[in-house]
């Protein structure tokens, strides 16, 4: 496929999206905005041989079968409504893009270093997609990595109560005393105190904490993995056994009191996503890396002096 192939291939999707929305005819109501983004309801497309030229543009022939190769480079989410309600707009807009082309060879553009050089950097980002397709980790490399760092795909299950202090990013309740440093902690220590003797810890949590969003319900901050809150707060929940109560842990949003309700271990398929989103992208950049060290590369020393070694 000629390289002029590949850009009215995949150049379609970007004509759709950036074109500005057709008028809308006298008596019916605009669309909301961004309904371009839902699939809207339409007739599929007839029923043709694959052969037959559905779009003329000059000597520039696209059979049905082309048009549906060239719907099938689009992102999944566009497929459905460009084979249905947006197909004539579609086509509308691959028409443009192939007058517009047409009319750049006419003006020799396509004879010049701007347009090999784009055409050169369409090419590499189709060719990183296919590298992408094959580099992809394979099963026995994510249950290894999944086995080594079990730690990472640690999921817990906790209640907290807040109580801001001076400066903390968490509004101060309407009413209330904006608490120093001091005595934000006294008062974390004192509702503690309370919960050990016996109180009920979501009841608190609704009464007191500041966290008006987790507070609402008894302080319950639903499931969470490493990472998901801040690095005090995280290490914190992790420490603790279920049922266990933290002292006063200190973050930026002020002091918390936190309630292990259930800590596990996702599954190797629950885990299965992250696990191919954080490999998938070293293995691409490796097969890139291999690569360059393949080709014949020289950049002249001069021109290009190496960066500077930090001190």
């Amino acid at each position: 496929m000629t390289h002029l192939r590949n850009l009215c291939i995949l150049l379609p999707a970007a004509c759709l999206l950036a074109q500005t929305p057709a008028p809308t005819p006298a008596g019916q109501a605009p669309l909301p905005p961004n309904t371009f983004l839902l699939p809207l309801p339409g007739p599929p497309a007839p029923a043709v041989p694959p052969d037959r030229v559905v779009i003329a543009v000059g000597e520039r022939k696209i059979t049905a079968a082309d048009f549906d190769r060239i719907i099938d480079s689009l992102p999944e989410q566009y497929r459905a409504q460009t084979r249905g309600a947006n197909r004539t707009q579609f086509a509308n807009n691959l028409v443009q893009m192939l007058v517009l082309a047409q009319e750049g060879r006419r003006q020799k553009l396509d004879q010049t270093a701007e347009f090999h050089f784009q055409v050169e950097n369409l090419l590499a980002n189709v060719t990183m997609v296919e590298i992408a397709k094959s580099a992809k980790p394979a099963e026995a490399e994510l249950r290894k990595y999944y086995d080594d760092h079990k730690t990472e795909f640690e999921q817990a299950r906790a209640r907290h109560i807040l109580i801001r202090f001076q400066g903390s990013q968490v509004p101060v309740k309407t009413g209330q005393k904006d608490l120093t440093d001091a005595e934000a902690l006294a008062k974390a220590q004192a509702l503690r105190q309370r919960i050990a003797g016996g109180e009920d810890f979501a009841k608190i949590a609704t009464e007191e904490s500041d966290d008006a969003g987790s507070g609402a319900k008894g302080g319950d901050l639903g499931d969470f993995s490493h990472g998901a809150m801040v690095a005090a707060f995280d290490q914190a929940a992790f420490a603790l056994k279920p049922g266990e109560l933290s002292e006063p842990v200190r973050t930026q949003f002020g002091y918390h009191l936190i309630k292990l309700e259930s800590k596990g271990v996702k599954s190797f398929e629950e885990a299965r996503p992250s696990l191919e989103s954080k490999l998938g992208p070293q293995r691409n950049q490796q097969a890139l890396q291999d690569l360059v060290k393949k080709a014949s590369v020289t950049l002249d020393p001069e021109f290009f002096p190496p960066p500077a070694q930090p001190k």
